[in-house]
């Protein structure tokens, strides 16, 4: 695990005692922290009972902590957890700053920070694979992986891949990334905001902000302009001009078999991009690129039945995300809806020319029929089964059944990898 001296005989309070949280605990202890651990699970708590003092925050003088570590889970904006530690004048922090805060004692090594609304895993991801193929030391945490505190510290000249939601930048003050990525804005998660998109989109920023003078930022040209910044002092790249200026040709994306799509095309610029600015040659950014094999549930293609193709992009939840997954593609029969997390079809409209029917599941379902019955054919499915059968007999060879529903799965899912392998497993039946 990553332990730190800085953080010897200090005081912190952990809340949350799940996968990082558990993490956090464990890393704070070996490091010599004195630590008060809670959560609200008995079985979450059982095993730190002896090992430090175990009880609920809420009801704890805070007096003389350095710090209350939460989940990035916890809402900020209406759990009393925040003005509790403001009382007190405790910082509340996550797991990502207990790393930045470390950094000073890991051998020499520099940070990828990547965010943005879509896009992130993937890129992260393909990072990590380029690195990793081209035998730079590398591990990946943050949003995706293990808890970056639970890793191992890497050799000198590693470089830490971090996939950054908004909740988690919201944690962190110090992070000061050697390369920062800002994909895209778009609005989401907007509860957490009080329904305001310019505080999100402040949210995203601030993982530029936080770089200092001659740190590599990299943003879209419309999102940087309509944030107003790049840190001072920082080197700015802008997404539209990557692949130009890298001498990479926008038709060798069909080498890239796992990163088909506009969106994964701007996700390879992004990583094309990283990868040159941490020193890799042409030949190892390509070599990563075309032996990326994809992340699940991200336009994954699950099987080719009878000349159909079926891909599964259940992390499609939202329009945004879902709208380069329908141009990725042509004669699509589309399944679409879950728990809405917008009104309206939203980007999804300007490509509707890209589908042949649609098959609407979920609570938003009747919603989303009514705004395509105008367009193309809609069939009423309710449920996943109904829909992947009536798309699979009604598919002709060379069309495709594509699971981006544009829509959160919580109304008939734990979440959109479960939504993403009862797919799976229903065209696995098919076959």
């Amino acid at each position: 695990m990553i332990t730190s001296p800085a953080w010897k005989d200090k005081k912190y309070a952990v809340l949350g005692l799940a996968r990082s949280g558990r993490a956090t605990v464990e890393a704070l202890l070996a490091s010599g922290a004195d630590v008060l651990a809670w959560d609200d699970r008995a079985e979450a708590r059982e095993p730190f009972l002896g090992r430090c003092a175990v009880a609920d925050p809420l009801d704890a003088d805070l007096t003389g902590y350095a710090g209350v570590i939460v989940s990035p889970g916890v809402p900020l904006n209406t759990h009393p957890i925040k003005p509790h530690a403001d009382s007190f004048g405790v910082p509340v922090i996550g797991d990502i700053e207990l790393f930045a805060q470390a950094r000073a004692d890991l051998p020499p090594h520099k940070v990828v920070g990547i965010t943005g609304t879509n896009g992130k895993s993937t890129t992260t991801a393909l990072v990590h694979h380029i690195l990793k193929t081209a035998r730079v030391p590398t591990t990946m945490g943050g949003n995706i992986g293990l808890p970056i505190l639970e890793q191992e510290p890497l050799p000198e000249g590693g470089v830490y891949v971090l996939e950054l939601s908004s909740y988690q930048i919201d944690l962190t003050y110090s992070l000061d990334c050697d390369v920062a990525v800002l994909l895209n804005i778009t609005p989401d998660h907007l509860d957490r905001y009080d329904g305001d998109f310019a505080k999100y989109a402040a949210s995203k920023s601030r993982l530029l902000a936080m770089q200092t003078r001659g740190h590599n930022s990299i943003a879209r040209f419309t999102d940087a302009r309509a944030l107003g910044q790049f840190a001072e002092g920082t080197i700015a790249s802008i997404l539209e001009d990557v692949l130009k200026n890298r001498g990479v040709e926008p038709g060798e994306q069909a080498n890239w078999p796992s990163l088909q799509g506009p969106h994964n095309l701007e996700n390879a610029a992004a990583a094309i991009e990283v990868c040159d600015i941490l020193g890799l040659s042409g030949k190892q950014i390509r070599d990563g690129l075309e032996s990326y094999s994809g992340l699940p549930h991200r336009m994954e293609r699950v099987a080719e039945i009878s000349g159909v193709a079926y891909v599964n992009d259940s992390k499609g939840t939202n329009t945004a995300a879902s709208a380069p997954a329908l141009a990725a593609f042509d004669k699509i029969h589309w399944i679409v809806g879950g728990l809405a997390k917008e009104p309206g079809l939203g980007e999804c409209e300007a490509e509707m020319g890209h589908v042949k029917a649609a098959y609407t599941i979920g609570k938003a379902g009747p919603d989303f029929a009514a705004l395509i019955e105008p367009i193309v054919p809609v069939e009423g499915c309710e449920t996943l089964d109904r829909a992947v059968a009536k798309a699979a007999e009604n598919a002709a060879p060379g069309d495709t059944v594509l699971l981006s529903p544009a829509c959160a799965s919580f109304d008939q899912y734990r979440d959109f990898e479960a939504r993403g392998e009862h797919f799976r497993a229903l065209v696995e039946g098919l076959a």
